[in-house]
């Protein structure tokens, strides 16, 4: 089986540049296995940024989170990346993924 690729959207990509070594390193691997079509260690559903986009929680000294949406054949979409410093997810964060989610939505209707 072929691994599924990964679209980076926004800043994503440059933010999970800028974690730690390690937690950069852990992220990198939860994510190839959402490439290979399995579940990443540590993840949870994202209902309130849109249907199918999900959470991987790498926790390397500090919280970090990719959310991304893996339901269409073609990608994996990387929505945000973010160190997360609260114990909920910081409003703006949702938004900012929620954004991206749905021009990725319209940018496909439109294929």
């Amino acid at each position: 089986m072929t691994r599924k690729p990964v679209t980076w959207l926004g800043d994503s990509r440059q933010a999970v540049k800028e974690f730690p070594p390690l937690a950069r390193q852990r992220t990198g691997r939860q994510l190839a296995k959402v490439q290979d079509g399995l579940e990443p260690e540590s993840w949870k559903p994202m209902p309130s940024v849109g249907l199918g986009v999900n959470e991987i929680r790498v926790r390397e000294g500090r919280a970090f989170r990719l959310i991304y949406v893996a339901k269409f054949p073609e990608a994996i979409y990387v929505l945000h990346a973010f160190e997360k410093k609260a114990e909920r997810t910081p409003k703006p964060d949702i938004e900012l993924a929620r954004k991206r989610f749905r021009v990725l939505i319209n940018e496909r209707k439109q294929k």
